[in-house]
């Protein structure tokens, strides 16, 4: 296409000015970099060192050692395993004589985690792994202590926490977590912070500005328990813990394939709204989602949480495949 003259002497003189422009940029951007680079960095601050637990977990403390720098050699892969050493599974790593549970200084494992000469240290250096003083710390504490092997966390049975009387469990909690990380709990947050942050988790809205002058004119040590008792009261409660339950199993008010027609599903969503509002027990919440139909005691409610099975992907086609309906719904 041949642009008119006219158009081409405007575009023409936009060009050049544009190019004028880029060429005093750009001259001016070498002495911009060169005095940036002067500028001294900024000193990295060092992260604080992890304390040593008291009691060593297989799970928490030795396994991601051994994973990340023993298994890969002397793991479950028998065609890669090194030296015929399995060091995964506790009685073909004490069948091999790779520790002496107690006595560390016995051990063959400590001693070539220790050792100086490249023949004989783990990780070899041709691996490029190195462990750190902490880590090799770790592993001399555990066979100290034993040399106790757990099985994945999920075939753990739960064990109750001990919680002195008086104290709120998950202050305790997180405060020995934050020492096992060497890491002091931040400050008590204001009464103006405080209550916006309970009205956002607990309720997902924001306080009003009453309420806030409210609470932090509230003279009563118990002020924070009675704005929290009035939050878990609220009927809005309800509905900001279902949202992310709701995320889990996928609710959805259409049915999510070709014409995405619309479904009746909102009942299920009360439900599962007022079940948090009433603090049903979580065992009775998830009983009902699953057979909430087939229980002796079925009522209309319980049937509504049954819903729970219906909350995938369907179709109006009129017809059925059974292998893509069993994909679908089954697996």
């Amino acid at each position: 296409m041949v642009l008119p003259v006219t158009y081409r002497r405007r575009y023409g003189s936009r060009v050049l000015a544009g190019v004028f422009v880029f060429g005093v940029l750009a001259a001016l951007l070498p002495r911009s970099s060169s005095l940036a680079q002067t500028d001294p960095p900024l000193p990295e601050k060092p992260l604080p060192e992890k304390p040593l637990p008291e009691k060593v977990e297989f799970n928490r403390d030795v396994r991601p050692i051994l994973s990340d720098n023993c298994f890969f050699c002397h793991g479950p892969d028998a065609g890669r395993r090194e030296a015929d050493l399995r060091l995964d599974v506790r009685e073909a790593a004490l069948e091999y004589g790779a520790f002496v549970p107690g006595q560390p200084g016995e051990s063959a494992l400590i001693e070539r985690v220790l050792a100086d000469d490249p023949a004989e240290q783990m990780p070899p250096p041709d691996s490029r792994k190195i462990l750190t003083p902490r880590q090799k710390e770790i592993l001399r504490l555990w066979i100290e202590q034993g040399a106790e092997y757990q099985r994945h966390w999920a075939y753990e049975p739960p064990v109750k926490a001990a919680i002195p009387a008086g104290h709120n469990a998950v202050d305790v909690l997180v405060g020995q977590r934050l020492a096992e990380l060497g890491l002091k709990p931040s400050p008590d947050a204001d009464r103006r912070t405080l209550i916006r942050r309970l009205h956002w988790d607990l309720i997902g809205l924001p306080p009003s500005p009453e309420e806030v002058a409210a609470f932090e004119q509230d003279p009563s040590p118990q002020a924070y328990e009675k704005l929290v008792d009035r939050l878990l009261r609220n009927p809005h409660y309800g509905e900001r813990m279902a949202l992310a339950w709701l995320d889990v199993v996928r609710f959805a008010d259409t049915i999510g394939y070709h014409s995405d027609n619309p479904r009746n599903v909102w009942p299920y969503r009360d439900w599962v709204i007022q079940s948090f509002n009433d603090n049903k027990a979580f065992d009775r919440f998830t009983v009902e989602q699953v057979a909430g139909d087939l229980l002796p005691d079925a009522t209309s409610r319980t049937r509504v949480g049954s819903a729970f099975n219906r909350l995938l992907l369907t179709t109006e086609e009129g017809g059925a495949q059974p292998k893509d309906y069993e994909a679908r719904m089954v697996a």
